[in-house]
């Protein structure tokens, strides 16, 4: 297998083990068997970092078959039943190039392109080592992988290098939602699409909550905060196992609430303070989920207005929002010239 496609994404071959190379002005290190830029932009990021290598070292906290099949359904009502790919409108004897922007340990990539990987060149980047659990679960999946070890803010890739990007659900645990989002769209070449899905912004108690929560984890050592998290983890088991339903008799839209019947579990998570249930999930794959979104210094929220204004200052045409309570997602295109 030539490696040619990756020198010409990167501007030159990637450096052996033990070799120092520069590549679109990132000094890149061979280490371990994978290419890395260990240069972080600031403390949040690497703090980010280090509680995403925790997380994703849990692998028995996201890997259970009840878990797995949430998640497609979860991507296939928010990107439809159809394949990036399909989106992309590829030709079948030129694979296209994707980047997984803030891959992971390779688990959202690995459920979104399950029918695919033998048709794309696969790039799993991101800025804590779970990418090498990544390389472990994708490389014998892809026909073509290269993996990365560095912050998406500005990773070594050529303008125009992609004709897919993926972040999913990634960019807000950056130090600007917005300024990430226009770094991965430079990579995008003319007529490729970006998709990715961003948090959404709460009701004002829940936002107060959930910074007020994180300013007290995210000085912890991840363990710790894991361990921190659990009495949170057990009140929303608590609350949903009541199974008792209120109706609110009308809007309050000071507190964000809208009217109608709603489980009590589901109105203190919405409104209060997350505390996932989920009755066919762990205890720790519930805490898992918890840790994702409580323990990491940067976690923004956003409104549909703000990324449709990004996108469009990075030269991209939305062509699918899906804007839900938890979050936005959206596939944007770079047009054509």
């Amino acid at each position: 297998m030539t490696n040619d496609w990756i020198s010409g994404i990167l501007g030159g071959a990637p450096p052996e083990e033990g070799e120092s190379v520069t590549r679109h002005g990132r000094v890149l290190v061979g280490r371990d068997g994978l290419t890395r830029d260990l240069d972080v932009s600031d403390a949040g990021q690497k703090q980010t970092g280090e509680t995403f290598a925790f997380k994703w070292a849990q692998r028995d906290t996201y890997a259970s078959p009840a878990l797995r099949d949430a998640q497609i359904a979860w991507q296939d009502s928010r990107y439809g039943a159809r394949s990036l790919l399909d989106h992309l409108g590829v030709r079948a004897d030129v694979p296209p190039i994707v980047l997984d922007a803030g891959a992971g340990s390779g688990f959202s990539a690995s459920l979104l392109f399950r029918n695919d990987f033998d048709r794309i060149r696969y790039v799993g980047a991101d800025v804590s080592n779970a990418i090498d659990i990544a390389r472990t679960e994708i490389g014998a999946k892809a026909r073509d992988s290269f993996f990365l070890q560095g912050d998406l803010m500005r990773l070594p890739f050529a303008v125009g290098a992609f004709d897919i990007v993926l972040s999913e659900g990634v960019m807000h645990h950056t130090p600007s939602t917005r300024d990430a989002l226009l770094a991965l769209a430079k990579l995008i070449r003319q007529g490729g699409i970006f998709a990715f899905y961003v948090y959404a912004k709460k009701a004002p108690i829940r936002e107060f909550t959930d910074d007020f929560v994180r300013a007290q984890l995210s000085g912890l050592a991840p363990a710790d905060a894991w361990k921190a998290l659990e009495p949170l983890t057990r009140l929303g088991i608590a609350l949903g196992e009541l199974k008792k339903e209120i109706d609110v008799p009308e809007d309050i839209p000071l507190l964000g609430i809208k009217k109608g019947p709603i489980d009590i579990q589901r109105l203190f998570y919405w409104a209060i303070c997350k505390a996932y249930y989920r009755p066919d999930f762990t205890f720790d794959e519930m805490n898992h989920i918890n840790f994702d979104w409580f323990a990491p210094t940067y976690s923004h929220r956003q409104t549909p207005d703000e990324v449709s204004r990004w996108c469009q200052e990075a030269g991209l045409v939305v062509e699918h929002m899906k804007v839900e309570e938890a979050g936005i997602t959206a596939v944007a295109r770079r047009p054509l010239a």
